[in-house]
């Protein structure tokens, strides 16, 4: 049976933040990283856009801004991200105020979904360079700490430490963990929103700030703003029966201006926290999902702007002439979104859109298109049993499948975090 001294199941930045924290600290360690996929998972290979400042990627119950900015000290030390400028923040600022709203002056960098994809082959390449053991398109399919092994689809693995990091499409995977190891648990926070399409001129702060961060009131917040060679795409996702439903989410490739398509894409999502007796907010979020694709005919839904104003549903000639002038980028369903989203989901995300509109005239042109569902799913929240999110002895989780983090650099945060613990057992 191979023995490792460090198992990193989860390719993304979770786990390769802690095998590179690893291999700084102790670099003759023995690392064994896996990933149920043929290829690097995780955040990376989705737009690539990455946040260097608290909060943004940490939730606060979990960190500080003393704790996050010590390893986003290192984090930037490692990756060297060539910060975007900003401009005109001031004035977005002072209009969000007015209203009771907020913008967040972020340091962020963006790769776009190509340099992403460049990013991780150079990571790869070094990770395997400096002994890591990589096996990609292995799936762990049980864990026995007792003996301190897991078993995969294709053998057993020893292991001194082992660091999970699965990421959010790892939410089950991670849940079947925690019932194998007997860790208490809670699943009662999602997000739930849309994903806003325009023409770049109606959203024109993106030239001054990449992905601006805006907070609103009743806990509703702007996500993952693309422009440029801007896309809407849909993630797969399928519940523990097997029902398959959909997710939108945004990216765009590496700035080209030959390649610009005119428009921008972002999400607005509502972050819902349930209380008893509802057993599994992921479960509430599955069946939003499976709505929103029985209204589809398995596909998400999209309406425009003008349409949703007027109280009607859109239709396949919604998106063609007069006021509606540009090509959805993802192949969506017209319809009525009020008839999936909750009601009182979709009140507080036109509040917003509206102080949205107010802040930056124009969101709210006809032509703007809203898709649904936008569901995140990283509502895990185990109990840790230390600040290095251990779960049980040897075992650590991190990453935004673990609740630990949101995002790129809050992973790859949480990643180096867990792997101070894992040393100790080396």
């Amino acid at each position: 049976m191979d023995k490792f001294d460090a198992v990193i199941v989860g390719s993304g930045p979770a786990g390769m933040g802690a095998a590179f924290s690893i291999l700084k600290r102790k670099k003759d360690a023995s690392i064994l990283m896996l990933d149920k996929r043929p290829y690097s998972t995780g955040g990376m290979r989705n737009d690539c856009k990455m946040n260097f400042t608290f909060p943004i990627g940490f939730p606060l119950e979990y960190w500080d801004e003393e704790t996050a900015d010590r390893y986003l000290e290192e984090v930037t030390d490692f990756l060297k991200p060539n910060i975007l400028s900003k401009s005109n923040i001031g004035t977005y600022q002072a209009r969000a105020e007015r209203l009771g709203c907020s913008l967040l002056e972020i340091k962020q960098t963006h790769l776009g979904t190509d340099g992403g994809l460049e990013l991780i082959k150079e990571l790869l390449a070094k990770l395997k360079e400096s002994g890591v053991e990589l096996s990609l398109g292995e799936e762990m399919v049980g864990i026995d700490n007792k003996r301190k092994v897991i078993t995969t689809d294709k053998r057993e693995i020893g292991y001194k430490s082992i660091l999970i990091a699965p990421g959010r499409q790892g939410f089950h995977f991670l849940q079947d963990v925690m019932h194998q190891l007997d860790i208490n648990y809670m699943d009662n926070i999602i997000d739930v929103g849309i994903r806003v399409e325009t023409r770049l001129e109606h959203y024109p702060i993106v030239k001054d700030y990449y992905d601006p961060k805006f907070y609103f009131k009743e806990k509703v917040r702007t996500f993952c703003t693309n422009s440029g060679n801007a896309h809407v795409v849909k993630e797969k996702y399928a519940t523990e029966r097997g029902d398959i439903w959909y997710s939108v989410n945004g990216h765009a490739f590496k700035a080209d201006e030959s390649k610009n398509n005119g428009l921008v894409n972002f999400a607005l999502l509502k972050t819902v926290r349930f209380t008893e007796p509802l057993a599994s907010g992921q479960t509430f979020a599955e069946h939003l999902g499976l709505l929103a694709s029985l209204m589809g005919g398995g596909k998400p839904l999209m309406q425009r702007v003008g349409d949703f104003r007027l109280g009607r549903r859109s239709k396949v000639a919604t998106f063609n002439g007069d006021l509606y002038d540009f090509k959805p980028t993802l192949d969506a369903c017209p319809s009525d979104i009020s008839l999936a989203m909750p009601s009182k989901i979709l009140r507080y995300i036109w509040s917003a859109m509206k102080n949205l509109d107010t802040i930056v005239p124009g969101v709210l042109h006809p032509s703007t298109i809203m898709y649904y569902p936008e569901i995140k799913l990283y509502a895990n929240k185990p109990e840790y049993k230390d600040e290095h999110f251990q779960v049980c002895e040897g075992v650590f989780f991190a990453g935004d499948g673990a609740g630990t983090s949101r995002g790129i650099t809050g992973a790859w945060a949480s990643g180096i975090r867990a792997s101070l613990g894992m040393l100790e057992y080396f």
